[in-house]
């Protein structure tokens, strides 16, 4: 096959949808790191720039955890996720409603600080080495015939479909779910009818994070953590957003698939160095055809 001089390699059918599959496993980590980020985004109407800092820290609690406490990565979500729920909210409260004093513009500078405070100081604490989870089970898994899935990929597909689903029956079902999505809707009148913007919007940047160390939890059998161990998922989880459409949870997981697919197919046929060029390429077109995303509605 030859694509703009370019001779590309042909494969059979089980080698493209092998690597199908392995895109699908690949999205639904996106996704997961894309979720809370979707979240604080149609609420605050910000981006998060503190967002991968989040993660490396949490990817740096599952890891003591373990290191320390012998606790398993997918029990340590049970603590690392009010944890994080508590450190987003504080953070939110106490330092970036705080500086910002209400002014959009500012809150991504603030974010943008934070994250700047955090990688340095994981930087000075834990220095620059990489730091592995170790479990028994990591290279366990199923043959599929076309493509050999670990249950580490599995454990992270079920987790993106449950957490989307518990996020969207919070929102939906619950009081306070209601009250977030009025504050997106509408801040002023939401003020009008008694809600406290204040803190529902420390509230979402709660869920926001807590959504984060739920990620770094699925993520830490798989994935070694440093200080930069951010950069190399919230990139991806920005273009999954806008992808998916800003604010849509729904929107994310399937943004996030759609990029792990053509992700994994990239580096089929253009190779592993190359196989990147083609979220880029969705991320600009989609920003020219269709800005708001695929699931997003106009302003």
């Amino acid at each position: 096959m030859e694509l703009l001089g370019f001779q590309l390699p042909t494969y059979g059918w089980s080698t493209i949808l092998g690597s199908a599959i392995s895109g699908v496993f690949l999205g639904a980590i996106y996704a997961l790191v894309a979720l809370g980020l979707t979240l604080i985004y149609g609420v605050l109407h910000i981006i998060n720039f503190a967002h991968g800092a989040l993660l490396m820290l949490a990817m740096y609690a599952v890891y003591f955890l373990w290191h320390l406490g012998g606790v398993d990565p997918y029990l340590a979500m049970l603590i690392v996720v009010p944890g994080g729920f508590v450190f987003g909210y504080c953070l939110q409260r106490g330092v970036i409603g705080k500086t910002s004093h209400g002014r959009d513009e500012i809150i991504l500078l603030v974010t943008l600080g934070v994250a700047i405070v955090i990688e340095n100081a994981a930087l000075f604490l834990f220095s620059a080495d990489e730091r592995n989870v170790q479990v028994p089970y990591d290279l366990d898994g199923i043959d599929l015939g076309v493509t050999y899935v670990v249950w580490t990929d599995l454990a992270a597909l079920a987790g993106s479909l449950l957490i989307t689903l518990a996020l969207w029956l919070f929102m939906v079902r619950t009081d306070t779910g209601k009250a977030i999505r009025a504050v997106a809707k509408e801040r002023q009148g939401a003020r009008l009818v008694g809600i406290n913007v204040d803190h529902i919007f420390a509230i979402s940047f709660g869920i926001g994070t807590a959504c984060v160390a739920a990620a770094a939890s699925l993520l830490a059998p798989t994935y070694a953590v440093y200080p930069q161990f951010g950069y190399l998922f919230v990139l991806i989880a920005f273009t999954v957003v806008v992808l998916g459409g800003m604010g849509s949870f729904v929107g994310a997981l399937v943004g996030g698939f759609v990029i792990g697919i053509t992700e994994q197919l990239g580096r089929l046929y253009l190779g592993e160095s190359l196989g990147l060029i083609t979220i880029s390429a969705i991320f600009i077109l989609i920003l020219l055809f269709r800005p708001t995303g695929l699931f997003g509605q106009k302003a």
